[in-house]
């Protein structure tokens, strides 16, 4: 018998400016709050959007610090430098992520930190965190990463030039946000990355080893919600239909790769966001179309499926067509969102790829749940397509 599983947030609210009233979501936790720390970035405070948190919590009595100390890509120091500042000093009842990936997976690991009596370093991999955290909130800002709804956090080590994931049910949420206002503000380049961010969360999960009829549900829906309004969103930032189904959509990636995980293109991005600071979900678009035209060949129907949900007309269509339809439609999204398609650009050199290819192949966890088995000259031919 074949069994699934699936696990997501504890609580998930979502529609137009529920952010408004986070204040009566608090009743969802079921516990006494006086002392929140809000996480978040400088450009979330610029904007306001810090401050709405705020003031809403301060109405109801509850005292809130806040940190914007988080960098981009937040590398181990990085993580432990804020706790050491912030949590690890003082009693919070909540912890509250209010931003991108990089905020969501530190306020989750943060939370995780204060109640294991441990280093981060020693939580790297799957399953080695032994306590639940601190309650934590988490309001996504970008329609991208999916974090606010998984179990896993990245963490960057650059002296490994990787990133490596932390996968554990403790860090699953308590509460989370889904207000598709907090994103009209995002610029054209974040938007088009996080998107496709989205979009490679979804298909890598309906194509890997691990797919099954749950994550299949969330996966096709996340793929049919981002293929219609990416290209909308990008080009009218301030359209809050695009936006809304856009973070739905992202929220339903994030549930797929946590019930079947991602494969080889998150692989292969991790050194690149490791070494030269490519934004993941820019790698993760530069790989996407270069990976899934190579392992088109061990799951030409699967993929073929995928072509409907897309918007693509499969009519007098064969399987192998319409798999390659698939294809060229995320290279057409690339280009209209204007995706970066040179390794150069980033100082990426021929003389590079042979770590670059070492080091992702060292990424079992996602290499395994690939369809087709990779050694590292197929990896080496993938990256160099991608040296224009």
């Amino acid at each position: 018998m074949t069994i699934y599983k699936f696990q997501t947030a504890e609580h998930i609210v979502a529609g137009r400016e529920v952010v408004d009233n986070i204040s009566e979501h608090l009743s969802l936790l079921n516990l006494p709050i006086k002392h929140a720390l809000l996480i978040t970035q400088p450009a979330l405070v610029a904007a306001g959007a810090a401050e709405k948190v705020e003031k809403a919590l301060e109405a109801v009595g509850i005292t809130v610090d806040l940190t914007t100390d988080v960098e981009p890509e937040p590398t181990l120091e990085n993580i432990e430098r804020v706790f050491s500042e912030t949590v690890g000093v003082k009693d919070y009842d909540v912890l509250i992520g209010l931003g991108g990936g990089s905020i969501l997976d530190t306020t989750k690991l943060l939370s995780v930190l204060k109640t294991n009596d441990t280093a981060l370093e020693n939580l790297l991999g799957t399953d080695l965190v032994e306590k639940a955290g601190l309650p934590t909130i988490l309001i996504p800002t970008t329609s991208g990463t999916g974090a606010e709804v998984t179990p896993n956090a990245i963490v960057t080590l650059p002296e490994q030039e990787l990133k490596i994931g932390v996968v554990s049910r403790y860090l699953l949420p308590n509460l989370v946000l889904i207000d598709p206002t907090l994103t009209t503000g995002l610029p054209k380049p974040i938007t088009a990355a996080t998107g496709m961010d989205a979009f490679t969360h979804a298909l890598e999960s309906y194509i890997s080893n691990k797919a099954n009829p749950i994550s299949d549900m969330f996966a096709l829906e996340s793929i049919r919600l981002i293929t219609a309004n990416i290209v909308t969103a990008y080009q009218n930032g301030a359209d809050l239909d695009a936006r809304e189904k856009m973070l739905i959509g992202s929220m339903y990636g994030g549930m797929a790769l946590t019930a079947a995980g991602t494969a080889a293109v998150h692989a292969m991005a991790y050194p690149l966001g490791g070494k030269y600071k490519i934004a993941h979900g820019v790698a993760n678009s530069m790989l996407l179309p270069h990976v899934t035209q190579f392992n088109m060949d061990a799951m030409v129907d699967r993929l073929a499926s995928v072509a409907g949900p897309m918007g693509i007309d499969t009519k007098n269509l064969s399987s192998e067509e319409a798999a390659q339809a698939v294809v060229d439609k995320i290279k057409e999204l690339t280009t209209v969102l204007e995706i970066p398609q040179d390794l150069r650009e980033y100082g990426v050199e021929e003389e590079s790829i042979e770590s670059m290819a070492v080091a992702a192949l060292e990424v079992k966890r996602l290499m395994d749940n690939n369809p087709k088995t990779l050694d590292k000259e197929d990896v080496k031919s993938i990256y160099r397509k991608l040296l224009v």
